[in-house]
């Protein structure tokens, strides 16, 4: 039972690979040809690429500059700094773009759209390499001091490579963000591959146009993917033992401490302030205009309601999965598991559009209600929901299942008195990150939610694109606020291992 459904679960993630495959098989090469080997495909291959390539060097050269600082040097209120650095990420792409552009129209070039998107990413680099460098073993530091390496040798031959795993890794997570942004970037006018795909579905509902584009989408994820295993390598830097635990001797930053408190002082503004003092003045210059309270309490209910519902749904779809991932292991329940991280990777608007398609071909009684869009949902984040059920799973021994099922327990009773009080932890864990991925989430609401239903993400880009900014400030305060939670929790821990 516990297979087949974990079956299904992969089935549902794999949906819109499946749907891109069978429809490019359908059309053939020379529909295939057509569509794809034309001017404007190669417009939006460039402007994607340069977007993507720009932004990774970008947030990489910025986490790295930062997580040293903050991990490894002498610069004050350390634990402050960090704080900081993570809290962008309570404040969404697109609303960050809105922020921006709202206060300087001029911005809707290249370089805008490349200062607004690293701002808004540069943390996912950051906290991997902040927590990679707190696990550095400072013997081997020391030791390639007392050969006479300089401090910039010790960093390039030492630190580096043990940081290349973090480095790729929260780069990568950086690249795919940026393939599936559209929010942000249709506020900057800057046209890539999802913000094509939107408006051709939008204008036209061109069914083959729309998925070709989806398709090449797909297969950048893909090489992103396959070109992180590559540069990763197989090369391993993991310490053979604990050993003692040895304070990090701080790199003393000496006449450099002014000019790097104003480097990461101008990091936070830009990054932090700009949005928030943007989303402040927005609210007080749109308080001439009576504010719905009804219509945000109302949409905030709404928004509240589905998330929690898609947090419900994804997490029972990850139990399965993540209970034959640790309680029967091998090929095939791996083969499971990973499949929910590749559709996962897709693009929203690819997921968006393979299910809108397939329910208006397939099941017309489906298109646009709410079984749908969460399904949608639970494609794009069933991940966050399987990572912390399978953890939870690991620590449970099977012990108290085998007690239970010698005492007569049947196993239902055993699922409802035993296995789910002990992965209660884990459940919730994943449940809320889902809820608060929900909560943010515009392109797969946009294109999927139901006639009537509006979110606070689907208000808040009906009133911007609108140019209604001050309408539209409500709406994102309330989204920041509802995220800054999962910020907290980010930050708590790593916040423990630094000192003032």
């Amino acid at each position: 039972m516990t297979l087949a459904l974990a079956v299904a679960v992969a089935a549902l993630a794999l949906l819109p690979l499946g749907y891109i495959a069978w429809y490019t098989a359908d059309i053939g090469w020379t529909g295939v040809r057509e569509l794809v080997f034309r001017p404007r495909v190669g417009e939006l291959l460039w402007n994607t690429t340069r977007l993507v390539v720009g932004t990774v060097a970008c947030c990489a050269v910025l986490g790295l500059a930062a997580a040293w600082l903050v991990a490894r040097s002498s610069v004050p209120g350390r634990r402050v700094w960090h704080v900081l650095l993570v809290a962008p990420l309570a404040v969404p792409a697109f609303v960050n773009s809105y922020a921006w552009i709202s206060l300087l129209p001029g911005l809707d070039t290249y370089a805008g759209a490349l200062l607004v998107v690293t701002l808004s990413y540069f943390p996912f680099v950051y906290l991997p390499l902040a927590a990679a460098f707190r696990g550095l073993d400072p013997a081997l530091e020391e030791t390639a001091r007392g050969l006479g390496l300089s401090g910039w040798a010790v960093f390039l031959r030492v630190q580096l490579p043990q940081l290349r795993v973090a480095l790729l890794g929260g780069s990568l997570l950086v690249a795919l963000h940026l393939l599936a942004e559209f929010g942000a970037l249709q506020m900057l006018r800057y046209p890539t591959f999802t913000t094509a795909i939107y408006d051709q579905y939008r204008a036209t509902f061109n069914g083959p146009g729309a998925t070709m584009l989806a398709g090449v989408l797909v297969l950048l994820c893909l090489v992103l993917l396959v070109a992180e295993l590559r540069l990763r390598g197989r090369r391993g830097y993991a310490r053979t033992g604990r050993g003692a635990a040895r304070p990090v001797r701080p790199v003393a930053l000496r006449a450099f401490t002014g000019p790097v408190l104003l480097g990461l002082a101008v990091l936070v503004a830009l990054a932090l302030l700009v949005p928030l003092g943007s989303l402040g003045y927005w609210m007080v210059a749109g308080a001439d205009a009576a504010l719905d309270w009804a219509a945000l309490a109302g949409t905030t209910g709404t928004t509240l309601a589905l998330a929690a519902a898609a947090a419900a749904a994804t997490t029972a779809l990850a139990l399965p999965t993540g209970w034959l991932a640790v309680r029967a292991r091998g090929r095939l329940s791996t083969l499971l598991e990973r499949s929910t991280y590749l559709g996962s990777a897709v693009p929203g608007i690819v997921v968006a559009l393979a299910l809108v398609t397939l329910s208006v071909r397939v099941t017309p009684w489906l298109y646009q209600t709410m079984p749908v869009l969460l399904a949608a949902y639970a494609i794009l984040f069933l991940p966050r929901a399987i990572v912390t059920v399978r953890a939870a799973v690991e620590q449970t021994a099977p012990l108290y299942d085998d007690v239970a099922a010698s005492l007569g327990s049947s196993a239902g009773d055993r699922l409802r008195r035993v296995t789910l009080p002990l992965l209660a932890p884990g459940i919730g864990a994943g449940a809320a990150l889902v809820f608060l991925a929900v909560v943010t989430e515009l392109t797969a609401t946009l294109l999927l939610a139901p006639t009537g239903t509006t979110t606070l993400a689907t208000a808040f880009w009906s009133a911007s694109s609108a140019l209604d900014y001050g309408a539209a400030a409500p709406y994102a305060v309330v989204m920041v606020l509802l995220s800054a939670p999962a910020t907290v929790l980010l930050s708590s821990d790593a916040r423990r291992g630094l000192t003032t």
